[in-house]
């Protein structure tokens, strides 16, 4: 294959994985205008269309899909060698991306990562923040977060914090003049604060569960975020009832700047898990982070 047709093929497959010509050509270091005349190239070498434009999104033709699924497990296998051969060398290296949801990330991922990495100064370790359960192969990243019951069967998973509960919290500022709800069902004359999913845009439910009777709801209120901090702010500014990891809010109940409700209805549940798919286990810069990261009773 002549350089020019493979540079072109991986410049179609980062276009068609990111979904866009400016994410890809962030990715790659190169112009939008650049990415685009290569595709357009190779598009005119094989004298077929591989990708239908409009002004705000690009999607494969039946050609094109093919190609990017005939290919581009290919361009994985060349990187996962690379790297393979990289892990040769004596000391744990390379750049480890990881996808995980806000309060993973600064509960379990920083606390943890940063008293490890000081020893390897050769690994590199990329945060990505998102809600959006993203295919972690087809994303390039190494290794994902999520919830024990989240992780897909065909992973490697590593539980890395014990189990959680939930906390609904809400300022003595809120409650004055106000009676405090005894059960879930109070929170319909409640303002609770919500919390936007990305994933399909909807707002997150409020869970519930005593002695087995779990229950459900979706909550009014005057103020949607899509990050628990900015949540846990409003509830201390007296706008309402949050509903967050009980660690995030510990703290300000011990000092009474929160007043913890509902507590008999908040349940354990499943901690933490990093997840990576099998053919990158022998990373040795991803064994290094997923030890360094593992729960230990």
């Amino acid at each position: 294959m002549p350089l020019e047709t493979f540079n072109d093929v991986l410049a179609f497959v980062h276009v068609v994985r990111e979904g866009s010509f400016t994410r890809a050509s962030a990715l790659l270091g190169v112009s939008p205008s650049a990415l685009s005349h290569a595709v357009r190239g190779l598009e005119t070498r094989l004298g077929v269309r591989l990708l239908t434009r409009t002004t705000r999104s690009i999607a494969t033709t039946e050609a094109g899909e093919r190609l990017f699924k005939n290919v581009a497990p290919q361009f994985d296998d060349i990187d996962a060698e690379v790297a393979a051969v990289k892990e040769l060398r004596a000391k744990p290296a390379g750049t480890i991306r990881i996808t995980s949801a806000e309060h993973a990330a600064n509960s379990v991922l920083w606390p943890k990562l940063s008293k490890v990495l000081r020893d390897y100064p050769d690994i590199n370790v990329e945060i990505d923040i998102d809600y959006t359960m993203s295919d972690i192969v087809s994303k390039r990243f190494d290794a994902g977060v999520r919830l024990g019951d989240q992780v897909d069967k065909d992973m490697i998973a590593v539980r890395i914090s014990p189990d959680l509960r939930i906390a609904v919290v809400a300022s003595p500022g809120y409650f004055s003049g106000r009676g405090m709800p005894k059960t879930p069902h109070d929170l319909t004359q409640h303002n609770c604060i919500n919390l936007r999913l990305p994933t399909h845009g909807g707002l997150l439910s409020w869970d519930f569960d005593q002695g087995g009777q779990e229950v459900r709801f979706r909550v009014n209120g005057q103020w949607v975020f899509n990050n628990s901090s900015s949540i846990v702010r409003a509830a201390l500014a007296d706008y309402g009832l949050a509903y967050v990891p009980e660690d995030m809010v510990l703290e300000h109940i011990a000092e009474g700047r929160l007043i913890r409700v509902l507590n008999d209805w908040c349940a354990p549940y499943k901690g933490y898990y990093l997840y990576y798919p099998s053919r990158r286990q022998s990373s040795r810069a991803l064994m290094v982070v997923a030890e360094a990261l593992r729960h230990r009773k």
